[in-house]
């Protein structure tokens, strides 16, 4: 996909300084046209240098993010990779609408009502119509070409994310585990994740993460 054509997917907007509780962050916004989404980043020093930039590419959880759920480990991700760019100085959060692994909050919440009665998350979004995993991450190419960005080091435990970032050009010259907040209501859901959708979560590595 050519540079025009990604660009002509989002319309930038407007940006502003963002104080959190690890640093000051710029936060920048964009519109995206085709459904009047709009989407994040939130970026830390001098992301120009040619290095690879430390880089989290984060799908919208409001009941994670925002109401402190811990049916995932979504929220302590947020927080664990702005701390982890907060450290180094350096680094970017993308932040992309697409609640509920792409298939909105509402449905979320009635995949949630399935995984009540027995279902997994795979098998309660498969149930509703939708796919495993419905997200797209087209977006992320012109939001790092924004900043002039072409190689990260990606804060995830999803493969697919990495191949999706490396098909649109985007070298990921590391990846760097996320693994927070194994917990008694997720524990099921991680090891969903781990067994069904190939993220790399082994058992071992969620300890040390947990006893850190």
């Amino acid at each position: 996909m050519q540079a025009t054509a990604t660009a002509a997917l989002l319309d930038y907007a407007t940006s502003c300084t963002l104080p959190t509780p690890w640093a000051q962050f710029t936060l920048h916004a964009w519109v995206e046209p085709a459904t009047g989404k709009e989407h994040l980043a939130m970026a830390l020093g001098d992301l120009s240098t040619g290095e690879p930039v430390l880089a989290r590419v984060h799908s919208e959880c409001l009941t994670g993010d925002v109401m402190f759920s811990q049916r995932c480990d979504c929220g302590a991700q947020l927080e664990g990779a702005l701390q982890r760019i907060a450290e180094e100085g350096r680094g970017i959060l993308l932040y992309l609408r697409q609640e509920g692994r792409g298939i909105g909050l509402v449905n979320k919440i009635r995949a949630y009502r399935l995984q009540e009665a027995g279902a997994d998350t795979v098998e309660a979004n498969l149930q509703l119509g939708f796919h495993a995993d419905a997200r797209n991450y087209e977006l992320c190419r012109p939001m790092l070409e924004h900043f002039g960005i072409q190689s990260v080091r990606l804060m995830t435990n999803n493969p697919r994310k990495i191949d999706a970032l490396t098909r649109l050009g985007i070298q990921v010259a590391e990846r760097v585990p996320l693994l927070v907040n194994r917990n008694a209501f997720n524990n099921s859901y991680l090891n969903t994740k781990q067994a069904k959708l190939g993220h790399m979560m082994t058992p071992a590595a969620a300890q040390a993460s947990d006893a850190a």
